[in-house]
């Protein structure tokens, strides 16, 4: 089970979580995106999945392949799990979710709330691995390093970073963050309708992504 993270809102998590869960598909391996932000809960829109039933569904007993939707294009075949209000920072997480997630035969991937904060701490203890988010600029590169440092400090192991809406990461990137860099997501499909997930040079990030994974946590 993964868990997406990133420092700051609008640094390009939720895509990227939508994004490795298409690369997943497109090699023939099933995925689950599970939104575990309540109060930013875009997941399901982005995938254009109904916003319920969700998580707490799952909390209640019914197995997750039974309430998540299916993404439309182009991230068909993605499972998608919509997040349920209240369930994730704000109280302990039920020991039934963890044990219902784990039971799923497809990657699970946890598309976390930005930050160092409490609603992140949850939804990272149930991941095996952390992989974080960030764009070039510096303050995101800042709050990226914290919150890859919390998943540390959680025993939770970070798998390394996405550089996202860049054309090539920043220098010393690594070394802040202490991690693998995993690959730079273009900033493909800006000032047009297109979404980013269509684009050709971003499908291909993505897979290239998931081939560093595999060998560490997939």
């Amino acid at each position: 089970m993964l868990a997406i993270v990133g420092g700051k809102g609008g640094c390009g998590k939720t895509t990227t979580t939508l994004g490795l869960a298409a690369a997943l598909v497109r090699q023939r391996t099933g995925a689950l995106a599970v939104d575990a932000d309540p109060e930013m809960p875009d997941l399901h829109a982005l995938a254009g999945v109904e916003r319920e039933p969700g998580v707490d569904a799952v909390t209640e007993g019914w197995p997750p392949g039974m309430v998540a939707g299916m993404a439309d294009p182009p991230t068909a075949g993605v499972a998608v799990l919509p997040a349920a209000a209240d369930q994730f920072g704000r109280q302990t997480l039920p020991s039934s979710l963890s044990v219902s997630l784990r039971a799923v035969t497809e990657t699970v991937l946890l598309d976390c709330p930005a930050g160092a904060g409490p609603d992140t701490v949850e939804p990272l203890r149930l991941a095996d691995a952390a992989v974080v988010v960030t764009t070039p600029e510096p303050e995101c590169l800042r709050d990226a390093a914290k919150t890859a440092a919390m998943a540390r400090e959680l025993d939770v192991s970070v798998a390394g970073t996405v550089v996202s809406r860049a054309e090539a990461a920043p220098a010393g990137v690594t070394d802040l963050l202490d991690c693998e860099l995993l690959g730079v997501v273009p900033d493909a499909g800006a000032g047009s309708s297109v979404t980013p997930l269509a684009d050709e040079r971003v499908r291909t990030a993505h897979d290239e992504v998931v081939s560093a994974l595999q060998p560490k946590c997939l």
